[in-house]
């Protein structure tokens, strides 16, 4: 539910944002009178499908992938300890457990991505507008290899900052175990 609420705030500021850096405006003022006046309101719901089909996976991937991780290193360090007693992930864990959380999850997000930035920054409904039909275009024109254009940018941009997420939440969970 976080995720599509999220969403909703997030889609106008990030339909601004990719159709300024596609080159479409030249400035964020003129980028708002551009889509107000072509689109109205909706202008800047542009790709809001997409960016949902997009992030409720992608945080699904994460939060499950981390999970595992977590779970699995911990079994291995519990084993290597010969300890039944609580072991907890270092910072130093946690960012690497985050690291493979982000990483896999934006790569396999990232055909959700593509298809969501061009929904956002598509002027001339080239891509018809609807996932589906953005998904086929692409098929069609790009090949399978078309859903990963910008994949290795993605996931250097989005592994660090999910890292970052995943330390914090440990450190914070952890210390809530302790208060108890």
């Amino acid at each position: 539910m976080g995720d599509v609420t999220g969403s909703g705030w997030l889609c106008p500021s990030e339909v601004m944002k990719q159709q300024l850096q596609a080159g479409i405006y030249p400035s964020m003022g003129e980028a708002i009178k551009g889509i107000w006046k072509k689109n109205g309101f909706k202008g800047f719901y542009q790709g809001f499908t997409g960016g949902l089909a997009r992030d409720v996976p992608f945080r699904v991937a994460q939060l499950t992938t981390f999970e595992i991780t977590k779970s699995i290193y911990l079994r291995t360090k519990r084993n290597k300890n010969s300890s039944s007693e609580d072991v907890a992930l270092s910072s130093l864990e946690a960012a690497v457990c985050g690291a493979a959380a982000g990483s896999f999850s934006a790569a396999i997000t990232n055909p959700l991505d593509r298809i969501k930035t061009l929904m956002m920054t598509d002027t001339t409904n080239a891509y018809g507008g609807s996932v589906l039909a953005c998904a086929s275009k692409i098929l069609k024109d790009d090949g399978v290899g078309g859903f990963f254009a910008g994949v290795v940018p993605r996931v250097g941009y989005i592994a660090p900052s999910v890292c970052i997420f995943f330390v914090t939440y440990e450190f914070v969970q952890q210390k809530m175990k302790k208060a108890e």
